[in-house]
């Protein structure tokens, strides 16, 4: 039953007012409506004002359009008494006699003045931002999007998060969408106020004068009074639910209320509250003003601007208590502590001074990310990333940070303080600093964080700092995966694989190949970014190998065939496989010149040669790529390592494929250039 009432409470209201419009309702419920209507603006207003996010709020446009249409029904049931019977219960009554003194002058410039403000102010000012936050909302949905897939790609959220921030950006552009229509209903309520109350005027002058023989007067001030107050009565109403639609629309996402949240923001200067306290005492020594009104306000203000300045006392005492409390604590000189500060971490991240409020308790902080990111990876690459050491140091400029691998630097970027990392193309209307990001190459800039909103607004992603350098991160961890995977995690790794499958490992390791050897089979994989998580297969096929030659390049090339068609499906568009092939007369050049080294096979080219096929290699590549797409390299298994080698410092990150791997998932081949060469190869 208590499920059932707030169900049939909307549709039943709604036939409610449809019948008001057609049904004559007496005095005194017409009372109990009008005073209905009143407290469910005033409701709806508060609830605007308490809310931490429009979302928090998303039926206020279906809200606002029920509410419209009861207060029409209103000055519907109000207009048939009035003119019918020159009565329409106490509420009007009293709002025509005594709210405006039964003046009906001062009724009407009472009503004008709140038309004025309801319709020019207010309506008018809502509908702007209602439009504009409709506008940019669409246009920030694509690069939103982007930043959730970023997020999720990089292991920072779980799907589930992820689909829930997918809904929540289609609702907010759903919402903003709704309120730029519901704007309309309040400028339309608007002039139908004015409508209405010059329609009951005039009927009700000629009712009084044709109807009942009043005098012109007489009808003008008894008919004039009670359309007054009800103008009055559905006005007021409905300048409540025109400010409850600007507060809606203005509100950006916040941690608090708007009470709370204008609180702490306005008292975050003493400085310019004590001015104003000074400011009001000196006004009120004007001659004619009133001295006291302006010495109570102007005190008032020195109470307060006094208490903030001991309450930011208080704090700064407390934080400077802390920090001599920290320095009294000299750090070990055991050997176990000598010992640990002398090891070399795997993994480490160096934070400015400035940036160690990223480390907090919260799972949402720096050290909940990484664990995030350590597990995504391990999923992705089959490996356990070493625990990421995090700490300051002071050798670092402000707002930067440092990922080390092995104690050398890998990457280094910035994460100014209370800041957000904006990309777009529309940022120099904005506060901040220009920058890169580290990972992509994007042009953006770090902005306030209280101008997050702002920046959305102009269609750019935001992206928080801590996100910023997770991503750097995890890009950082990708590109030297075969330098993080040790021994003793190759280790882990067979143990692990021999409790469910000691078959492929007992035959292969020790008795043909070595722990070393593994792991260098296994950092040939990662170092082309192939995922090792199904090392079963990996094994086994690396044991046929070992049985006829343990030479690494062929072991590495055995691994890559035993995992098949998933090569290859990492690189599929749907279900094509778009490649670049190399010229058949040039690949059989090549294979001529194939020669074996220390380092593996290479291929004889003259330095004029080498630039031909790597300039055609460059030129395929970014005509693809123009077309925002991505393709592979394929060539003949004999040619595969030696290619890589060839191309992979020149093109970062292309993937050459063997014709065999691209075509074991069975997928469609698309040709989307040729590697080309004039002169013939020298070997």
């Amino acid at each position: 039953m208590k499920k059932t009432l707030p169900k049939l409470a909307v549709p039943v209201g709604i036939v409610g007012i449809v019948l008001l419009l057609v049904v004559p309702v007496p005095a005194p419920m017409l009372d109990v409506l009008i005073i209905l209507n009143i407290l469910l603006a005033l409701v709806i207003l508060l609830t605007t004002l308490f809310v931490k996010k429009p979302l928090d709020f998303s039926v206020f446009p279906s809200l606002l359009l029920v509410a419209t249409l009861f207060r029409l029904g209103l000055n519907v049931a109000s207009t048939r008494l009035v003119l019918g019977e020159g009565y329409a219960g106490d509420v009007i009554a009293a709002f025509g006699h005594v709210a405006v003194s039964g003046s009906i002058i001062i009724g009407s410039v009472i009503f004008l003045i709140l038309v004025v403000i309801q319709f020019v102010v207010v309506t008018k000012g809502a509908e702007r931002v209602a439009e504009v936050g409709a506008r940019f909302t669409l246009d920030a949905m694509p690069g939103k999007q982007m930043a959730i897939d970023a997020d999720l790609n990089a292991g920072l959220i779980t799907d589930e998060v992820a689909k829930q921030r997918r809904a929540d950006v289609s609702a907010e552009a759903d919402f903003y969408g709704a309120m730029d229509g519901a704007s309309k209903f309040v400028k339309g309520d608007a002039i139908a106020g004015i409508i209405i109350i010059i329609i009951n005027l005039v009927g009700g002058v000629a009712i009084g004068a044709l109807q009942n023989g009043m005098e012109i007067g007489e009808a003008l001030g008894h008919y004039g009074l009670l359309t007054i107050g009800d103008g009055l009565v559905t006005q007021i109403p409905a300048l409540l639910m025109a400010v409850s639609t600007g507060m809606i629309v203005t509100r950006s996402g916040a941690d608090s209320d708007m009470g709370s949240q204008a609180a702490s923001q306005l008292g975050q200067s003493r400085i310019a509250i004590a001015i104003a306290g000074v400011a009001a005492i000196g006004m009120g020594f004007i001659p004619g003003m009133p001295i006291m009104a302006f010495l109570v306000v102007g005190a008032t203000l020195l109470i307060i601007a006094q208490r903030l300045g001991a309450k930011a006392k208080a704090e700064e005492a407390r934080a400077d208590l802390e920090s001599r409390q920290a320095a009294i604590v000299a750090p070990s000189d055991t050997t176990d502590d000598l010992l640990e500060q002398m090891r070399v971490h795997a993994l480490e991240i160096l934070l400015a001074p400035d940036l160690v409020d990223m480390v907090g308790g919260s799972s949402d902080d720096l050290l909940g990310r990484v664990k995030a990111l350590r597990r995504k990876i391990a999923v992705d690459l089959g490996i356990v990333v070493p625990p990421v050491r995090t700490r300051d140091s002071i050798d670092l400029p402000p707002s930067t940070y440092s990922i080390r691998i092995a104690g050398v630097e890998a990457g280094r970027g910035q994460a100014p303080a209370r800041s957000v990392l904006a990309l777009g193309d529309r940022l120099d209307g904005l506060p901040g600093t220009p920058t890169v990001e580290p990972v992509f190459g994007l042009a953006g800039k770090w902005v306030p964080a209280e101008m997050r909103h702002s920046a959305e607004m102009t269609g750019a992603t935001v992206i928080d700092r801590v996100s910023v350098l997770v991503t750097h991160l995890s890009s950082i961890i990708g590109d030297n995966a075969a330098r993080l995977l040790s021994r003793e995690d190759v280790r882990v790794l067979t143990e692990g694989l021999k409790q469910v499958n000691p078959s492929a490992v007992d035959d292969l390791v020790p008795g043909m190949l070595s722990l070393a050897e593994l792991q260098r089979v296994l950092q040939g994989l990662l170092a082309e970014r192939v995922p090792i998580n199904d090392l079963g297969r990996i094994c086994e096929g690396l044991t046929l190998r070992a049985k006829v030659s343990t030479d690494p390049e062929g072991l590495v090339e055995a691994a890559r065939a035993s995992l098949g068609p998933a090569l290859s499906a990492r690189h599929l568009d749907g279900a094509v496989l778009r490649v670049i092939m190399i010229d058949p007369g040039l690949e059989q050049s090549m294979l001529e010149g194939l020669r074996p080294s220390d380092q593996g096979t290479q291929i004889l080219l003259d330095g004029h040669r080498v630039e031909q096929v790597l300039g055609s290699l460059r030129d395929s590549v970014a005509a693809v790529e123009t077309q925002g797409l991505s393709a592979v390299l394929v060539c003949a298994p004999a040619l595969r390592p030696a290619i890589h080698r060839l191309v992979s410092a020149q093109q970062n990150g292309l993937p050459v494929l063997s014709y065999q791997e691209a075509t074991a998932a069975g997928s469609t081949i698309e040709t989307v250039g040729v590697v080309r060469a004039t002169d013939a190869i020298v070997a």
